[in-house]
């Protein structure tokens, strides 16, 4: 994994969640203390993201977004990261039971797949 990205995944600040072949793309907002990476996947707790898991039935192929000024970049302060990957949502097993702990108001959990990891900034 890219340690410039795991650098920045220490950082508080937003993820935003994006259907990329949504029709229309839909995007959502989370934080980057509710995101566990776990080997080559992401685990999110959800609550809503009703829109995101809606554009799964067609196409789980999804972009989230990273970034802290916090972190070097390629030209100075402020790191960014984009992550292609493809999502699904569960509401059992060791993954939510986990999340679940952490955060009691979650229905169910997001856990995208990484397929690629490339810095922007």
């Amino acid at each position: 994994m890219n340690e410039k990205f795991l650098e920045v995944l220490k950082h508080e600040g937003p993820v935003t969640i994006v259907t990329i072949n949504g029709q229309p793309a839909h995007a959502v907002n989370t934080w980057m203390s509710y995101v566990t990476l776990k080997e080559d996947e992401l685990i999110i707790p959800a609550a809503g993201m009703h829109s995101l898991e809606g554009d799964f039935a067609e196409d789980p192929h999804v972009l989230l977004t990273f970034g802290s000024k916090e972190v070097e970049g390629t030209v100075g302060p402020g790191a960014g990261f984009h992550v292609r990957g493809t999502g699904r949502f569960v509401s059992q097993g060791p993954e939510f039971a986990a999340k679940q702990a952490q955060f009691p108001w979650l229905t169910r959990v997001l856990i995208v797949h990484i397929d690629e990891v490339q810095q922007k900034i």
